[in-house]
């Protein structure tokens, strides 16, 4: 079991076992391969992993709830969710913001449930209500550094659907400058344009039955 963190484009896999994808990718000469859990061990890692020439990960420990506490403690964790949205048409719901197409999703207030959240973030960030929440369809985690700190945020991803095919507004004070619904067979427009853990993502809903 693994789960799979992106510092920008680049993957880190934390891990108990080595399966067949992460055996293929130890023996690449721009992969890190880390087998301790302790703190000079992690902050090399960390440190190898922002250079250009590396452009993934793994860090293997057998107890993985030991491993992911020993990680964790290096960042502030953020609790966000968001929604895959998909109206009568079976058409899915982009935001543009900063230049990439993503999904809507925002930090968890306090008090508030993770599917509460994604319901509020989808209606505040595009505009689009009457949503109708179908089920969890996994997370995705990245990492990035704000204000000289570390913060590695974990996004919870909903199925709704939406009645009709409702019009966007886009929240141009969360940096939303275009919001659009995709029908499948232009679904490669947006995926083009977008980050690594929203395609990891959208391939988990397209998976499912």
């Amino acid at each position: 079991m693994y789960i799979k963190i992106y510092f920008g484009d680049k993957p880190v896999y934390l891990c108990d076992e080595i399966n067949q994808e992460l055996n293929e990718l130890m023996h690449h000469p721009d992969s890190v391969f880390v087998d301790e859990i302790s703190t000079p061990a992690i902050n090399s890692l960390l440190h190898e992993i922002r250079k250009e020439e590396f452009h993934a990960g793994i860090l293997w420990h057998p107890d993985l709830e030991k491993l992911k506490k020993a990680f964790f403690k290096h960042f502030t964790l953020i609790e966000a969710a968001g929604g895959i949205v998909q109206n009568d048409k079976k058409e899915l719901l982009f935001i543009l913001r900063l230049g990439k197409w993503d999904l809507p999703k925002g930090k968890i207030e306090k008090k508030e449930k993770a599917d509460e959240c994604a319901l509020r973030e989808v209606t505040e960030e595009t505009g689009i209500g009457k949503l109708k929440l179908k089920k969890l369809i996994g997370e995705t985690w990245h990492a990035y550094d704000q204000f000289g700190k570390h913060f590695l945020k974990r996004s919870h991803w909903y199925y709704m659907t939406c009645e009709g095919r409702q019009t966007p507004k886009a929240q141009a004070e969360e940096h939303i400058t275009e919001v659009k619904w995709f029908s499948t067979m232009h679904i490669k427009d947006p995926i083009a344009n977008t980050y690594p853990a929203i395609k990891d993502i959208l391939m988990v809903f397209f998976d499912e039955p």
